[in-house]
Order: C-alpha cells, then structure tokens, then sequence
C-alpha cells in the first residue's frame, strides 16, 4: 500500500510560504494551556517577538544510579527563571502522551529499516500508554506523513512497517518541522513529544534550526532523538562521493578557548551536560551565530527542549531507547507557572532545584525565547 498521506504539505515544495509559515510559527504558537496573548510584532529588526503566558517544564530527576526517583512532592520543587523564583504548579499524575515519531527514511540507512519497523509493537505498552497517540513521519528528499495520530497500535505498526528507503538526502530540521506542526494541533491536556530516528546530520532542509527549535519550544514540545550509528551506515550505504563527515568537532581536542558544546561537557565531566552549561551555546543558536555544535542538529533539539539522546548499533540497542525513553516520560514531574519576569526580553535560563535531596539529578528544558516588548 502506498504512502497514506505521502507528501500532503504543500509547504514542503514552496520555499516563500515555508518560511512565512515558520515566522508565524515562531511567533505565535502559545504554550500548553497558556491563554491568547497579544499578537506578536514582526519587524526587520527584530524578526521574533513571542508572547509566554504559561510555561511548561517536564522535571526528569534522577539519582546517583541514574535510576528515576519518584515520590517527590510538590513543595520539594523549586523553579528560577533567569535566577529569580517562580509560583509553580507541580503535576505529579501521568499525563496523556501525544508522539510524533519520524523516521530517517533514505538509502544510507537502508539495512538498519528493518530494525526499525519492528519497534511498532512497543510503543503503545511502553511510550504512550493505552490512552495515549502517536503519528509516523518517514523522511530522505520529502517529507510523508505515513499515519496521522492514531491510538490502534496495529495501525502505528502498519505505518512503521512501510517505511521503505528514498533518495540519499536528509531533511531532518524539516521533519522536526512537520512532526512540531502536528504535535501543536493535539489537544492541551497532552504531553507533546517528538521521537526522532535518524543520523545526527542534516542535509538539504529548507527550516532552519533556530526557527525550528523556537518552535518546539513554544508549543512545549519535547524531542528525543535515537541515533543511528554512523559507523553502520558508512560501512553499509551505497558509495556517497559528495559525502562530508559531519562529526562534532567535539569528538576530537578542542584548541583552548573555544566555547564549551554539550559534547564537550560531557567529555570532560562524564556528565550529560547541566542546563547551565548548556545555555551558552543554547544563546548562540538564538542569535543564530555559527555555534561550532550545528553539525549536530539532533543534540541541539534534544539539549534545547529537556530531552534525552540516545544511539544503537544493534536490535537490542534501539530497543532499550525504546525503553528508556518511555520511563523517562513515566517518571517526569511536570511543573507549569506563568512567568513573574515577563518584562525581560531575550533567552530565559530555566533551573530546577530540588530540597532535602542531595543525592539527585535533576533535567529540564534549559529555557524559551521570550522577545522583547
């Protein structure tokens, strides 16, 4: 059976619209729950202006093990928004899950597909839920929305299973793009998610990366990325003489001086990379300047929106993503409140503490563009 809906966004094919769509995207998406706002004002100056009026900041806390830790309550909780200490709400309950998965869908990554169209059974008992819903993205030269939201796991499965290889390119921003548009037309008691399957690069998207992570920012939209190991498709892809290796530079010693990338963090440290040391870069991104890390698009979403990355080589390795995945968003604490400090214009650092427990971990969305008034 062909494509249900193969390449219905016109968008896709006309470059004007796609970014008249972005800047309206950018600009007027409102958070989960949030209330209409004022109209942003779009000028050549200052192309982005977005109106915050409730903010969403899924808590993930872990402890020294990295096992999750439940049991929390609210008032343990404690959120600084750009240093300063904010009413919250804290929901303990699990929330319905909306999930958009998208799929690398070229001819590099055509002997890992038939790995990937066997985790259909997995999603409904482990990610979303019986209540939950998921769509299916494939992407190489286009975009093709396989399944739309759906809560019959026979039909993500279906959809999963029919993903075949394309063309050589990887318009991985623009399935970002399309699964942030579909995600922000689910209804606001759901949690927003975006699971991305694909190689770490990018090649000919039409979105840009700062557009599309503002985006998914502001529709509360978190992204967890599984990476395809470029070892595997190097050794198995057809012969690629334009290819360009695109690894982070951060996977060899990085010349002193040179700003710190998640990568670099989690080199030196062992660590997954704070909030605090993540927003520098996360700054650079937003004024769009050439952050050394843009090579590395699925970190930055990941990074940007409180998700995880994780990779696989093998079966068994995408399975525990799988896994992992769904406990993380099992465990989450989510902690809504409108922000105190509206007045300050530019990148809102987010920060997490939680009181009487020393022993743990805590991740979140490292912060939102807030415009200027």
């Amino acid at each position: 059976m062909r494509n249900v809906l193969e390449t219905r966004n016109v968008w896709n094919f006309m470059p004007t619209m796609r970014w008249i769509f972005a800047g309206l995207l950018a600009a007027g998406l409102f958070a989960q729950g949030q209330q209409d706002s004022a109209k942003p004002e779009v000028t050549i100056d200052n192309p982005i202006r977005v109106t915050v009026e409730v903010v969403m900041a899924p808590v993930t806390v872990v402890d020294r093990h990295g096992d999750n830790v439940d049991g929390l309550g609210p008032e343990q909780f404690h959120l600084f928004d750009n240093g300063k200490e904010q009413n919250i709400h804290v929901d303990v309950a699990f929330p319905l899950i909306s999930l958009a998965i998208a799929v690398e869908a070229n001819d590099r990554v055509e002997s890992v597909l038939p790995q990937i169209q066997k985790i259909g059974g997995m999603i409904e008992p482990i990610v979303i839920g019986d209540q939950g819903e998921s769509s299916v993205i494939a992407f190489d030269s286009r975009i093709r929305l396989l399944q739309e939201f759906t809560s019959d796991p026979n039909k993500i499965t279906a959809a999963l299973k029919s993903i075949h290889p394309g063309s050589s390119q990887n318009r991985m921003i623009d399935a970002v793009e399309e699964g942030v548009r579909e995600l922000h037309g689910r209804p606001k008691n759901r949690r927003r998610v975006l699971m991305l399957v694909s190689e770490t690069r990018d090649q000919s998207s039409e979105a840009r990366l700062r557009e599309t992570l503002i985006a998914a920012q502001v529709a509360n939209v978190s992204v967890y990325t599984v990476d395809i190991s470029r070892v595997v498709t190097s050794v198995m892809a057809k012969q690629d003489p334009g290819y360009i290796d695109n690894r982070p530079p951060a996977m060899t010693p990085m010349p002193s001086g040179v700003p710190q990338t998640p990568n670099t963090v989690m080199q030196t440290t062992g660590s997954l990379g704070s909030s605090a040391e993540f927003v520098p870069a996360m700054v650079e991104v937003f004024k769009d300047a050439k952050a050394i890390f843009k090579q590395n698009p699925s970190e930055v979403f990941t990074r940007g929106t409180g998700g995880e990355q994780f990779g696989f080589m093998r079966q068994r390795g995408l399975e525990e993503a799988i896994e992992r995945i769904g406990a993380d968003l099992h465990n989450q604490y989510l902690v809504t409140y409108s922000p105190n400090n509206k007045d300050e214009g530019g990148f809102h650092e987010i920060s997490v503490q939680v009181s009487g427990r020393r022993d743990v971990k805590v991740r979140t969305r490292p912060g939102y563009w807030l415009g200027q008034k």
